[in-house]
């Protein structure tokens, strides 16, 4: 039978809050041109592979700000859950069960 965990709340709160950030964070980045800075476009088709950039006016300053900001939370959730106590109380060689369960759990009931 599989181990159940019984999370702390401020651990699936914070685990559920770095989900967000890291979906966020990726959304952003998709939609943000290749180049913080403005740069020329680009075709290189003696590698492996043909690489072609579009010429990138870069990141405005609030884009800059935006994305750092959700980098530093992504930072700070990161580290809030990997040190988070509860981790003392999981023997060693379940952490890495008990990291990927967390990963996946949701903090809404189940309904059935």
């Amino acid at each position: 039978m599989a181990t159940t965990y019984d999370f702390p709340s401020d651990l699936l709160a914070g685990q559920e809050e770095l989900h967000q950030v890291r979906a966020e964070l990726s959304a952003l980045l998709k939609r943000l041109p290749w180049s913080v800075a403005p740069l020329d476009g680009f075709s290189d088709s003696n590698g492996w592979r043909k690489v072609e950039r579009p010429a990138s006016p870069g990141w405005t300053p609030d884009e800059q700000a935006e994305v750092e900001k959700l980098r530093q939370r992504e930072h700070e959730l990161a580290v809030f859950v990997t040190t988070h106590r509860f981790w003392t109380d999981v023997a060693t060689p379940e952490r890495v069960d008990a990291r990927t369960r967390l990963k996946h759990a949701s903090r809404r009931p189940e309904t059935g």
